[in-house]
Protein backbone atom coordinates (compact mmCIF):
# COMPACT_ATOMS: atom_id res chain seq x y z
CA UNK A 1 0.00 0.00 0.00
CA UNK A 2 1.12 3.59 -1.12
CA UNK A 3 0.49 6.68 0.99
CA UNK A 4 1.13 10.45 -0.14
CA UNK A 5 4.17 12.63 0.58
CA UNK A 6 2.32 14.98 3.48
CA UNK A 7 1.13 11.33 4.87
CA UNK A 8 4.80 9.98 5.31
CA UNK A 9 6.25 13.23 6.19
CA UNK A 10 3.60 13.22 9.25
CA UNK A 11 4.85 9.01 10.14
CA UNK A 12 8.34 10.94 9.96
CA UNK A 13 8.12 13.61 12.78
CA UNK A 14 6.30 11.61 14.85
CA UNK A 15 9.56 9.01 14.33
CA UNK A 16 11.71 11.97 15.22
CA UNK A 17 12.92 12.42 11.36
CA UNK A 18 13.27 16.09 10.46
CA UNK A 19 11.13 17.47 7.87
CA UNK A 20 9.99 20.70 6.96
CA UNK A 21 6.80 22.50 8.17
CA UNK A 22 4.53 21.92 5.83
CA UNK A 23 0.38 21.94 5.15
CA UNK A 24 -1.98 19.24 3.55
CA UNK A 25 -4.32 21.05 1.23
CA UNK A 26 -7.45 20.63 -1.16
CA UNK A 27 -8.42 23.84 -2.06
CA UNK A 28 -6.55 26.80 -3.46
CA UNK A 29 -8.21 28.81 -0.44
CA UNK A 30 -6.34 26.00 1.91
CA UNK A 31 -3.23 26.65 -0.64
CA UNK A 32 -3.41 30.36 0.49
CA UNK A 33 -4.32 29.87 4.13
CA UNK A 34 -1.17 27.14 4.18
CA UNK A 35 1.20 29.87 3.20
CA UNK A 36 0.10 32.65 5.64
CA UNK A 37 0.24 29.87 8.35
CA UNK A 38 3.85 28.88 7.22
CA UNK A 39 5.26 32.31 7.61
CA UNK A 40 7.88 31.47 4.61
CA UNK A 41 8.87 33.89 2.03
CA UNK A 42 9.42 30.85 -0.22
CA UNK A 43 7.12 27.47 -0.25
CA UNK A 44 6.91 24.54 -2.26
CA UNK A 45 3.45 23.50 -4.04
CA UNK A 46 3.68 20.00 -4.29
CA UNK A 47 1.45 17.96 -6.39
CA UNK A 48 0.16 14.56 -4.22
CA UNK A 49 -0.38 11.61 -6.41
CA UNK A 50 1.10 7.57 -6.07
CA UNK A 51 3.86 8.21 -8.29
CA UNK A 52 7.44 9.41 -8.67
CA UNK A 53 8.61 11.85 -10.97
CA UNK A 54 6.47 14.93 -9.89
CA UNK A 55 8.85 17.27 -10.23
CA UNK A 56 9.50 16.47 -14.11
CA UNK A 57 5.91 15.68 -14.79
CA UNK A 58 3.36 18.40 -16.88
CA UNK A 59 -0.08 19.24 -15.92
CA UNK A 60 -3.01 18.66 -18.83
CA UNK A 61 -6.78 19.58 -18.92
CA UNK A 62 -8.72 16.50 -18.15
CA UNK A 63 -11.63 17.44 -20.41
CA UNK A 64 -9.22 19.37 -23.34
CA UNK A 65 -6.18 17.47 -22.81
CA UNK A 66 -4.66 21.19 -22.94
CA UNK A 67 -0.71 21.60 -21.32
CA UNK A 68 -1.34 23.74 -18.16
CA UNK A 69 1.76 23.90 -16.65
CA UNK A 70 4.95 22.38 -16.43
CA UNK A 71 6.41 20.56 -13.24
CA UNK A 72 4.08 19.30 -10.45
CA UNK A 73 6.20 20.57 -7.88
CA UNK A 74 6.49 24.43 -8.03
CA UNK A 75 8.69 26.70 -6.05
CA UNK A 76 6.59 29.84 -5.31
CA UNK A 77 8.03 33.23 -4.20
CA UNK A 78 4.62 35.14 -3.53
CA UNK A 79 1.25 34.19 -2.17
CA UNK A 80 0.06 35.33 -6.07
CA UNK A 81 2.16 32.67 -6.90
CA UNK A 82 0.76 30.15 -4.61
CA UNK A 83 -2.80 30.64 -5.81
CA UNK A 84 -1.64 30.58 -9.69
CA UNK A 85 0.37 27.59 -9.26
CA UNK A 86 -2.58 25.27 -7.00
CA UNK A 87 -5.27 26.79 -9.40
CA UNK A 88 -3.16 25.09 -12.14
CA UNK A 89 -2.74 22.33 -10.10
CA UNK A 90 -5.64 21.10 -8.07
CA UNK A 91 -8.11 19.17 -10.48
CA UNK A 92 -6.11 18.84 -13.28
CA UNK A 93 -3.85 15.21 -14.48
CA UNK A 94 -0.37 15.16 -13.61
CA UNK A 95 1.62 12.61 -15.77
CA UNK A 96 4.70 11.42 -14.83
CA UNK A 97 7.17 8.50 -16.39
CA UNK A 98 5.62 6.63 -14.07
CA UNK A 99 1.81 7.18 -14.25
CA UNK A 100 2.31 6.91 -18.34
CA UNK A 101 0.02 8.43 -20.33
CA UNK A 102 -3.10 8.36 -18.44
CA UNK A 103 -1.62 10.74 -15.45
CA UNK A 104 -3.38 10.95 -12.38
CA UNK A 105 -5.89 13.38 -11.11
CA UNK A 106 -4.72 15.73 -8.65
CA UNK A 107 -6.87 16.27 -5.60
CA UNK A 108 -4.30 17.18 -2.54
CA UNK A 109 -1.69 19.77 -2.56
CA UNK A 110 1.32 19.48 0.16
CA UNK A 111 2.45 23.20 0.86
CA UNK A 112 5.78 23.31 2.70
CA UNK A 113 8.33 26.29 3.79
CA UNK A 114 11.32 26.51 1.73
CA UNK A 115 14.78 25.26 2.97
CA UNK A 116 18.21 26.68 3.13
CA UNK A 117 20.01 23.89 1.02
CA UNK A 118 23.84 23.14 0.98
CA UNK A 119 23.44 19.36 -0.98
CA UNK A 120 21.17 16.76 -2.18
CA UNK A 121 21.18 13.20 -1.28
CA UNK A 122 19.06 9.95 -2.24
CA UNK A 123 18.72 7.36 0.43
CA UNK A 124 16.43 4.26 0.94
CA UNK A 125 15.29 1.57 2.45
CA UNK A 126 14.27 -1.08 0.85
CA UNK A 127 13.47 -5.14 1.24
CA UNK A 128 16.38 -6.99 -0.30
CA UNK A 129 14.66 -10.80 -0.29
CA UNK A 130 18.18 -12.58 -1.90
CA UNK A 131 19.99 -11.56 0.96
CA UNK A 132 16.98 -12.35 3.74
CA UNK A 133 17.97 -8.92 4.82
CA UNK A 134 17.15 -4.78 4.89
CA UNK A 135 19.22 -3.17 2.60
CA UNK A 136 19.92 0.87 3.01
CA UNK A 137 20.95 2.36 -0.01
CA UNK A 138 22.23 5.74 -0.36
CA UNK A 139 23.93 8.59 -2.83
CA UNK A 140 25.41 12.09 -2.93
CA UNK A 141 23.35 12.61 -6.39
CA UNK A 142 20.28 13.64 -4.50
CA UNK A 143 17.44 15.25 -6.42
CA UNK A 144 17.59 13.10 -9.98
CA UNK A 145 16.67 9.73 -11.02
CA UNK A 146 18.22 7.58 -9.02
CA UNK A 147 17.94 4.80 -12.29
CA UNK A 148 20.05 7.15 -14.09
CA UNK A 149 22.56 7.19 -11.54
CA UNK A 150 22.76 3.76 -11.17
CA UNK A 151 23.04 2.84 -14.95
CA UNK A 152 25.31 5.92 -15.78
CA UNK A 153 27.81 5.94 -12.85
CA UNK A 154 26.66 2.72 -10.24
CA UNK A 155 29.83 3.46 -8.28
CA UNK A 156 27.78 6.67 -6.82
CA UNK A 157 25.40 3.86 -5.07
CA UNK A 158 26.34 3.05 -1.74
CA UNK A 159 24.91 -0.13 0.45
CA UNK A 160 24.33 -1.14 3.74
CA UNK A 161 22.62 -4.64 4.44
CA UNK A 162 21.27 -5.34 8.28
CA UNK A 163 18.61 -7.15 9.83
CA UNK A 164 15.78 -6.10 11.33
CA UNK A 165 15.53 -7.81 13.98
CA UNK A 166 19.00 -6.39 15.05
CA UNK A 167 18.26 -2.85 13.94
CA UNK A 168 19.94 -0.41 12.01
CA UNK A 169 23.75 -0.10 14.41
CA UNK A 170 25.80 2.90 14.30
CA UNK A 171 28.66 0.97 12.61
CA UNK A 172 26.70 0.67 9.72
CA UNK A 173 24.48 4.46 9.87
CA UNK A 174 28.13 5.62 9.96
CA UNK A 175 29.61 3.75 7.39
CA UNK A 176 27.55 5.33 5.10
CA UNK A 177 27.78 8.31 6.20
CA UNK A 178 30.86 8.21 5.27
CA UNK A 179 30.43 6.92 2.13
CA UNK A 180 28.39 10.29 1.37
CA UNK A 181 31.43 12.14 2.73
CA UNK A 182 29.54 13.68 5.64
CA UNK A 183 31.52 14.88 8.38
CA UNK A 184 31.09 16.28 12.21
CA UNK A 185 27.82 17.30 13.24
CA UNK A 186 26.13 16.38 9.53
CA UNK A 187 27.43 12.97 10.11
CA UNK A 188 26.04 12.48 13.50
CA UNK A 189 22.77 14.31 12.19
CA UNK A 190 22.51 11.48 9.40
CA UNK A 191 23.48 8.20 11.88
CA UNK A 192 20.44 9.93 14.11
CA UNK A 193 17.88 10.12 10.85
CA UNK A 194 19.03 6.67 9.50
CA UNK A 195 18.68 4.59 12.88
CA UNK A 196 14.90 6.50 13.52
CA UNK A 197 14.17 5.38 9.60
CA UNK A 198 15.08 2.13 10.16
CA UNK A 199 13.33 1.73 13.31
CA UNK A 200 10.22 3.28 11.43
CA UNK A 201 10.27 0.81 8.76
CA UNK A 202 10.23 -2.12 11.43
CA UNK A 203 7.93 -0.91 13.76
CA UNK A 204 5.51 0.42 10.47
CA UNK A 205 6.17 -2.82 8.38
CA UNK A 206 7.14 -0.58 5.63
CA UNK A 207 8.03 -2.28 1.89
CA UNK A 208 10.22 1.02 1.12
CA UNK A 209 11.12 4.21 2.43
CA UNK A 210 12.56 6.46 -0.75
CA UNK A 211 13.93 10.21 0.32
CA UNK A 212 15.07 12.05 -2.75
CA UNK A 213 16.19 14.71 -1.78
CA UNK A 214 17.29 14.30 1.51
CA UNK A 215 19.19 17.24 1.78
CA UNK A 216 21.75 18.60 4.28
CA UNK A 217 20.25 22.15 5.22
CA UNK A 218 22.24 25.07 5.95
CA UNK A 219 22.67 24.71 9.55
CA UNK A 220 24.47 21.27 9.08
CA UNK A 221 21.64 19.04 9.40
CA UNK A 222 19.90 16.23 7.61
CA UNK A 223 16.10 17.44 6.31
CA UNK A 224 13.87 14.68 4.92
CA UNK A 225 12.82 17.37 1.68
CA UNK A 226 10.94 14.35 0.43
CA UNK A 227 8.79 11.25 1.38
CA UNK A 228 8.20 8.63 -0.31
CA UNK A 229 6.66 5.32 1.75
CA UNK A 230 4.49 1.80 0.97
CA UNK A 231 3.74 -0.61 3.21
CA UNK A 232 3.51 -4.88 3.06
CA UNK A 233 0.06 -5.66 2.70
CA UNK A 234 0.76 -9.02 4.23
CA UNK A 235 0.99 -7.03 7.57
CA UNK A 236 -2.12 -5.23 7.38
CA UNK A 237 -3.62 -7.21 10.09
CA UNK A 238 -0.94 -5.78 12.91
CA UNK A 239 -1.74 -2.23 11.36
CA UNK A 240 -6.06 -1.56 11.72
CA UNK A 241 -4.90 2.03 11.13
CA UNK A 242 -4.06 1.83 7.97
CA UNK A 243 -7.63 1.86 6.41
CA UNK A 244 -7.72 5.27 7.56
CA UNK A 245 -4.57 7.07 5.38
CA UNK A 246 -5.54 4.89 2.55
CA UNK A 247 -6.55 6.58 -0.63
CA UNK A 248 -8.56 4.45 -2.32
CA UNK A 249 -9.16 6.95 -5.33
CA UNK A 250 -5.28 6.74 -6.23
CA UNK A 251 -6.32 3.14 -6.77
CA UNK A 252 -7.71 1.81 -10.15
CA UNK A 253 -11.56 0.15 -9.53
CA UNK A 254 -10.59 -2.86 -10.79
CA UNK A 255 -7.11 -3.03 -8.20
CA UNK A 256 -9.55 -2.54 -5.34
CA UNK A 257 -12.02 -5.30 -6.57
CA UNK A 258 -9.21 -7.54 -6.99
CA UNK A 259 -7.94 -6.37 -3.73
CA UNK A 260 -11.10 -7.27 -1.97
CA UNK A 261 -11.26 -11.22 -3.76
CA UNK A 262 -7.52 -11.43 -2.40
CA UNK A 263 -5.96 -10.99 -5.48
CA UNK A 264 -2.93 -9.04 -6.37
CA UNK A 265 -3.14 -6.89 -9.04
CA UNK A 266 -1.52 -4.12 -11.01
CA UNK A 267 -2.53 -2.85 -14.52
CA UNK A 268 0.06 -2.93 -16.92
CA UNK A 269 -0.14 -1.39 -21.22
CA UNK A 270 0.67 -4.83 -22.67
CA UNK A 271 -2.17 -7.35 -24.29
CA UNK A 272 -1.25 -11.01 -22.72
CA UNK A 273 -3.05 -11.22 -19.68
CA UNK A 274 -0.85 -13.00 -16.77
CA UNK A 275 -2.68 -15.55 -13.93
CA UNK A 276 0.08 -16.44 -11.65
CA UNK A 277 0.42 -17.92 -7.89
CA UNK A 278 3.45 -16.41 -6.36
CA UNK A 279 4.59 -12.78 -6.79
CA UNK A 280 8.75 -13.82 -7.91
CA UNK A 281 6.58 -16.46 -10.51
CA UNK A 282 4.59 -13.41 -11.65
CA UNK A 283 7.55 -11.29 -12.50
CA UNK A 284 9.34 -14.55 -13.87
CA UNK A 285 6.37 -14.71 -16.22
CA UNK A 286 6.36 -11.09 -17.05
CA UNK A 287 10.03 -11.50 -18.28
CA UNK A 288 9.36 -14.59 -20.49
CA UNK A 289 6.93 -12.43 -22.08
CA UNK A 290 9.10 -9.79 -23.29
CA UNK A 291 11.92 -12.03 -23.90
CA UNK A 292 9.76 -13.68 -26.70
CA UNK A 293 8.66 -9.99 -27.60
CA UNK A 294 5.41 -9.78 -26.01
CA UNK A 295 3.93 -7.21 -23.42
CA UNK A 296 2.11 -8.18 -20.10
CA UNK A 297 -0.88 -6.72 -19.76
CA UNK A 298 -1.06 -7.40 -15.99
CA UNK A 299 0.68 -8.47 -12.73
CA UNK A 300 -1.72 -11.10 -11.00
CA UNK A 301 -0.90 -12.95 -8.23
CA UNK A 302 -3.83 -15.13 -7.12
CA UNK A 303 -1.65 -16.96 -3.87
CA UNK A 304 -0.77 -20.17 -2.90
CA UNK A 305 -4.09 -20.81 -1.50
CA UNK A 306 -6.79 -19.76 -4.03
CA UNK A 307 -9.76 -21.40 -4.88
CA UNK A 308 -12.38 -21.72 -7.98
CA UNK A 309 -14.22 -18.20 -7.04
CA UNK A 310 -10.92 -16.27 -6.82
CA UNK A 311 -9.46 -17.75 -10.31
CA UNK A 312 -13.20 -17.00 -11.65
CA UNK A 313 -12.86 -13.65 -10.43
CA UNK A 314 -9.04 -13.25 -11.83
CA UNK A 315 -10.39 -14.28 -15.10
CA UNK A 316 -13.17 -11.46 -15.08
CA UNK A 317 -10.48 -8.88 -14.19
CA UNK A 318 -8.28 -9.92 -16.59
CA UNK A 319 -10.83 -10.35 -19.29
CA UNK A 320 -11.99 -6.43 -18.71
CA UNK A 321 -9.01 -5.41 -20.14
CA UNK A 322 -10.12 -4.22 -24.11
CA UNK A 323 -6.78 -4.52 -24.99
CA UNK A 324 -5.76 -8.13 -24.07
CA UNK A 325 -5.26 -10.64 -27.22
CA UNK A 326 -4.30 -13.59 -24.81
CA UNK A 327 -4.10 -14.94 -21.51
CA UNK A 328 -0.87 -17.42 -20.03
CA UNK A 329 -1.64 -19.12 -16.93
CA UNK A 330 1.26 -19.92 -14.86
CA UNK A 331 0.95 -22.07 -11.59
CA UNK A 332 3.48 -23.79 -9.63
CA UNK A 333 1.04 -26.42 -7.15
CA UNK A 334 2.00 -26.59 -3.51
CA UNK A 335 -0.76 -25.92 -1.33
CA UNK A 336 -2.83 -24.98 -4.59
CA UNK A 337 -3.11 -28.34 -6.66
CA UNK A 338 -2.99 -28.50 -9.94
CA UNK A 339 -6.10 -30.44 -11.39
CA UNK A 340 -8.24 -27.91 -8.84
CA UNK A 341 -6.93 -24.68 -10.76
CA UNK A 342 -7.75 -26.89 -14.16
CA UNK A 343 -11.35 -27.33 -13.07
CA UNK A 344 -11.94 -23.81 -12.14
CA UNK A 345 -9.88 -22.86 -15.59
CA UNK A 346 -12.83 -24.62 -17.63
CA UNK A 347 -15.55 -22.92 -15.62
CA UNK A 348 -14.25 -19.57 -15.39
CA UNK A 349 -13.89 -19.91 -19.17
CA UNK A 350 -17.49 -20.37 -19.63
CA UNK A 351 -18.29 -17.91 -16.99
CA UNK A 352 -16.58 -15.48 -18.73
CA UNK A 353 -17.11 -16.20 -22.18
CA UNK A 354 -13.35 -16.43 -23.18
CA UNK A 355 -12.57 -16.04 -26.70
CA UNK A 356 -8.74 -15.23 -26.51
CA UNK A 357 -6.10 -17.74 -26.85
CA UNK A 358 -5.12 -19.72 -23.81
CA UNK A 359 -1.65 -21.04 -22.76
CA UNK A 360 -1.44 -23.00 -19.40
CA UNK A 361 2.06 -23.59 -17.46
CA UNK A 362 1.35 -26.34 -14.59
CA UNK A 363 3.93 -27.62 -11.99
CA UNK A 364 4.18 -28.93 -8.38
CA UNK A 365 1.49 -30.98 -6.88
CA UNK A 366 -0.87 -32.75 -9.52
CA UNK A 367 0.29 -31.26 -12.21
CA UNK A 368 -0.06 -34.40 -14.88
CA UNK A 369 -3.42 -34.33 -13.56
CA UNK A 370 -4.05 -31.12 -14.45
CA UNK A 371 -2.66 -31.30 -17.80
CA UNK A 372 -5.11 -34.52 -18.59
CA UNK A 373 -8.33 -32.34 -17.08
CA UNK A 374 -7.55 -29.43 -19.56
CA UNK A 375 -6.63 -31.29 -22.50
CA UNK A 376 -9.34 -33.56 -22.41
CA UNK A 377 -12.04 -30.56 -21.91
CA UNK A 378 -13.43 -28.89 -24.61
CA UNK A 379 -11.55 -25.95 -23.96
CA UNK A 380 -9.25 -24.26 -26.79
CA UNK A 381 -6.18 -24.21 -24.57
CA UNK A 382 -2.76 -24.87 -25.11
CA UNK A 383 -0.61 -26.76 -22.56
CA UNK A 384 2.91 -26.94 -22.15
CA UNK A 385 5.50 -27.67 -19.09
CA UNK A 386 7.78 -25.18 -18.58
CA UNK A 387 7.94 -21.85 -18.27
CA UNK A 388 9.81 -20.82 -21.94
CA UNK A 389 7.62 -22.89 -23.78
CA UNK A 390 4.91 -21.16 -22.27
CA UNK A 391 6.28 -17.56 -22.91
CA UNK A 392 7.16 -18.72 -26.71
CA UNK A 393 3.20 -20.61 -27.18
CA UNK A 394 1.46 -17.48 -25.54
CA UNK A 395 3.57 -14.51 -27.91
CA UNK A 396 2.97 -16.56 -31.14
CA UNK A 397 -0.50 -17.23 -30.34
CA UNK A 398 -1.34 -13.52 -30.48
CA UNK A 399 0.93 -13.65 -33.99
CA UNK A 400 3.80 -11.83 -31.96
CA UNK A 401 6.34 -13.77 -31.72
CA UNK A 402 10.14 -12.15 -32.83
CA UNK A 403 11.70 -14.14 -35.51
Amino acid sequence: MNIHEYQAKAMFRESGVRVQQGEHCTTVEQALSAYDSLGSEIVAVKSQIHAGGRGKGNLYCPNSGDLILEGGVKVAFSREEVEEYASKILGHKLVTKQTGPSGKMVSNLYVESGCDIAHEFYLALLIDRETESLLMMGSTEGGVDIEEVAEKTPEAIHKEWFQPSMGLDEEKAGSMADSLGLKGPSRDSFVEMAGRLASMFVDKDCSMIEINPLVLSGDGTMVALDAKVSFDDNASFRHPWWHEIRDISEESEVEVRAHEQGLSYVDLDGNIGCLVNGAGLAMATMDVIKMYGGEPANFLDIGGGADSESITAAFGIILEDPSIEGILVNIFGGIIRCDMVARSIIEASKETGLEVPLVVRFSGTNHEEGRIVLDESDLDVVTVSTLGAAGEAIVGAIGGLLE
